[in-house]
């Protein structure tokens, strides 16, 4: 399992739009070949969130950084001054996992 993730700090009072422009954007992960799961995080602190995917692997994840798919993904801009920066992005090979119970997920 692979892990990656892009943490954004959110302008002051833009977390409403931060969140409007995943909601409504066009992802292209489903179907794509050893995608398995995405997540919009919002953290503690004021202007902090995290996109987190999930990949079967490190080779899956590539594949997607190399795709048709992934240029149309991220060929969309934020609107102008909901980010305070840019996204920093980090990634990380499963060592241990233990899997629990089939969740249900609700957005």
């Amino acid at each position: 399992m692979f892990v990656a993730m892009n943490q954004f700090s959110v302008t002051e009072g833009r977390g409403a739009d931060f969140e409007e422009q995943w909601r409504t954007r066009e992802s292209y992960l489903q179907g794509f070949d050893g995608f398995i799961h995405f997540a919009l995080l919002k953290g503690d602190e004021p202007g902090d969130y995290v996109s987190h995917t999930i990949w079967r692997s490190r080779e899956d994840f590539l594949k997607w950084t190399q795709s048709d798919a992934f240029r149309k993904a991220h060929s969309a801009r934020s609107s102008e001054g909901v980010l305070a920066g840019h996204p920093r992005a980090r990634f990380y090979d499963a060592v241990i996992t233990e899997p629990g119970p089939v969740p249900v997920i609700t957005a």
